[in-house]
């Protein structure tokens, strides 16, 4: 019996163990946070292998990135750590139920990446996926190209727009990537989203009138820039808004914000609203009360003294304080959670012996000496800029600086706290110079048109006429024609004789040296002795032609560069001592530019372009004649996009009639008696810029 009742016993244990919750069998061990080169990894240790990476989604504003680790609990022993380590500020650990939420606050967003590792995972934060300096602007052509061309881009499936429950405008966009960097700022009365590197499909290229869905957002107007798209939200009234990312889905949440008259409510006091109502209260008891309501820490000087009668009402708590401060006379000093309030007299006197103390360790300190390394400033330049000052309001009176410009390197000697603060100074300056890749495009379009008509017409009688003993006639064409028939002239060439025995000779002529066609027809009589000869000629030319000239050149911002190509035409000149000399003059293609990139990612493009050809068609004793197409300009760009910045338009038309007078306005057979020219030429001059930035190294192919 007893042993049947050991049996049972053993088996409820057994099913005991077996029903124990998963997630107890699973813990957050340890947790560490390093920063590696420009990334920041964060290792979380787990008692048992994870089966798979957790689930994680973000919120653009403010910052953040939570990832639920499910049948997991936490057994660090803490529920916040404070970290300070890039742009990660801290992190949360929150147990609720059977998982475990970790919560990164972070300065910026970045790119997530997770890895699994037997019972450690690897958090990846990599890249500022904010910053759209920090993101390579990839060239898809030409003789440049990024390392990173071959990378597949990102882009959007779809973009909705719904009504939330509480009237707020809620717009989802669903991503092909949940690791899309994406930029969300407010600009004027506009809510402006980007998502780099990213394409939008032509459907979704559209503006969206939401104004009938009855929330703050009236259009919603998604276009692409380059390698980026920009979604511009725009809102109505008084609004603020909150974004979210759950895996490949990004949520915009827009809401009105209602602000009520009563309300003693100012603008800037954020803290809790309390009331207060005392009648001839000690200061310090009224202090003490806000203190235990806020749980700060708050030291009273001795010399706060007074009673104060005060009536505040759903008012908060920073401005309640505020006022009796005001009141009387008194201000604070705030450190961390700890608060000290004493009369401004006092709190002045205290600081300026501070400051005179400070000043005296300034002057008594051991000075020490530090080298900078500079990599992308010259030191000469950082030199001049804070020494040609008499002040030198970097440097202390006891301190010093040499540049060497051999090795790029400063030398400053001074107390420690000045060079913290020349440390932080190069930290902020010596930083890569942002690059911009700017390419012109030159389009010459020329239509041309032209059409000759024209008739060779002319009676030739070889036989001359004679009436009576005393007069004769012939008719003929010119007088060398009819000459000869008469005897007046002995003898003839044969193209000559043609051409003037002809009464119209108005042939077709030539176009771009080609000839015209030419059809003829001779009637004569039976004794071949009259002929009537018969010449139509025309001529018609019609052609089409594009020149496409495409200059490019990279250079740093604000810097000016130069590409050009094409040659030195020589002439004679004369000089001051009555010789002459040869010189040259250039007939190039050039492209001269000086970029600024503007802090919201544009470019304003100083532009200097010139197209110089020879003409020899014009040309003089003196020297060739050269045609110039010059444009000087400054234009505002967006990165990636293209402007027209000048052009040119020439239509040259004419149409010219010759005719025999009378003869030639004669219907039917009048056309037997003139030549007509017609022609239509145009030419069109086009210059596109487009200047794309570019951060990262270059290769050539």
């Amino acid at each position: 019996m007893k042993t049947v009742i050991a049996i049972k016993r053993l088996l409820l244990l057994l099913c005991l163990l077996c029903v124990q919750p998963v997630w107890a069998q699973n813990a957050i061990e340890a947790l560490s946070v390093s920063q590696q080169g420009g990334d920041i990894v964060l290792k979380l240790t787990t008692s048992q292998p994870l089966a798979a990476a957790p689930a994680t989604f973000s919120v653009a504003n403010p910052p953040r990135i939570a990832f639920d680790f499910l049948g997991v609990k936490n057994a660090l022993g803490r529920n916040a750590q404070t970290v300070n380590e890039g742009g990660l500020h801290s992190l949360n650990l929150v147990e609720v139920g059977d998982r475990t939420r970790v919560v990164l606050n972070l300065r910026q967003m970045y790119r997530v990446e997770t890895r699994i590792d037997g019972a450690d995972l690897f958090i990846t934060l990599s890249g500022n996926a904010t910053d759209p300096v920090a993101e390579a602007t990839r060239v898809s052509s030409g003789p440049f190209a990024t390392a990173t061309q071959a990378a597949a881009q990102n882009s959007i499936r779809d973009i909705n727009f719904r009504r939330g429950a509480n009237g707020e405008g809620r717009i989802l966009v669903d991503l092909s990537d949940s690791n899309v960097g994406i930029n969300i700022r407010q600009q004027g009365a506009n809510l402006i989203v980007e998502f780099l590197k990213t394409s939008l499909p032509d459907n979704l290229r559209r503006r969206l009138d939401v104004t009938d869905f009855a929330t703050p957002v009236t259009a919603v107007d998604t276009q692409s820039q380059g390698d980026m798209i920009r979604m511009v939200i725009t809102p109505k009234g008084q609004w603020e808004h909150n974004a979210y990312q759950s895996d490949t889905r990004f949520v915009v949440e827009v809401k009105q914000v209602i602000e009520d008259p009563n309300k003693l409510v100012q603008r800037g006091y954020q803290g809790e609203k309390l009331s207060l109502n005392f009648q001839n209260i000690d200061v310090r008891a009224v202090l003490q009360v806000i203190a235990d309501f806020t749980d700060f820490n708050i030291i009273t000087s001795d010399t706060v003294s007074g009673n104060l009668t005060l009536r505040l009402k759903d008012v908060p708590w920073d401005q309640a304080l505020d006022i009796i401060l005001q009141a009387k006379g008194l201000d604070l000093r705030k450190s961390g959670n700890v608060i000290w309030i004493a009369p401004r007299d006092e709190l002045a006197a205290k600081e300026k012996l501070q400051l005179e103390s400070r000043q005296q360790i300034d002057e008594l300190e051991p000075v020490r000496t530090e080298t900078f390394q500079l990599n992308y400033h010259k030191a000469m330049v950082i030199f001049d800029g804070l020494t040609k000052d008499k002040d030198r309001a970097m440097l202390s009176k006891r301190g010093s600086m040499v540049a060497d410009e051999r090795s790029n390197k400063l030398f400053v000697t001074d107390v420690p706290s000045r060079l913290a603060d020349f440390r932080k100074l190069i930290a902020e300056i010596d930083v890569p110079p942002r690059q911009v890749m700017i390419e012109a495009r030159i389009v010459e379009a020329e239509d041309t048109f032209s059409k000759n008509v024209g008739v060779r017409l002319g009676f030739h009688d070889m036989a001359p006429k004679v009436v009576g003993n005393n007069f004769g006639y012939a008719v003929g064409g010119g007088l060398v024609d009819t000459g000869y028939h008469t005897g007046q002239v002995s003898s003839t060439t044969a193209p000559d004789f043609i051409t003037n025995s002809l009464a119209v000779n108005m042939p077709a002529a030539t176009i771009n040296q080609a000839q015209p066609g030419q059809f003829s027809l001779i009637l004569f009589n039976s004794a071949a002795t009259r002929f009537l000869n018969l010449e139509l000629s025309a001529l018609e030319s019609d052609g089409k032609g594009k020149i496409i000239s495409s200059p490019r050149v990279v250079t740093a911002d604000q810097v000016e560069a130069l590409v050009e190509q094409g040659v030195e035409i020589p002439y004679q000149q004369a000089t001051s001592s009555g010789a002459t000399s040869v010189s040259f003059r250039k007939a190039n293609l050039s492209l001269k530019v000086k970029p600024q990139i503007t802090p919201d990612g544009r470019v304003n493009l100083t532009l200097d372009v010139n197209k110089d050809t020879p003409n020899p068609a014009l040309s003089t004793p003196a020297g060739i004649a050269i045609d110039t197409k010059h444009v000087h300009t400054e234009v505002l760009v967006d990165n990636g996009g293209t402007v027209v910045i000048g052009g040119v338009y020439i239509q040259e038309e004419q149409n010219v009639t010759t005719r025999i007078p009378v003869l030639g306005d004669m219907p039917y057979v009048g056309f037997l008696f003139r030549n007509h020219e017609k022609q239509d030429d145009k030419t069109e001059l086009l210059i596109f810029i487009t200047p794309k930035i570019i951060s990262e190294n270059l290769a050539v192919r």
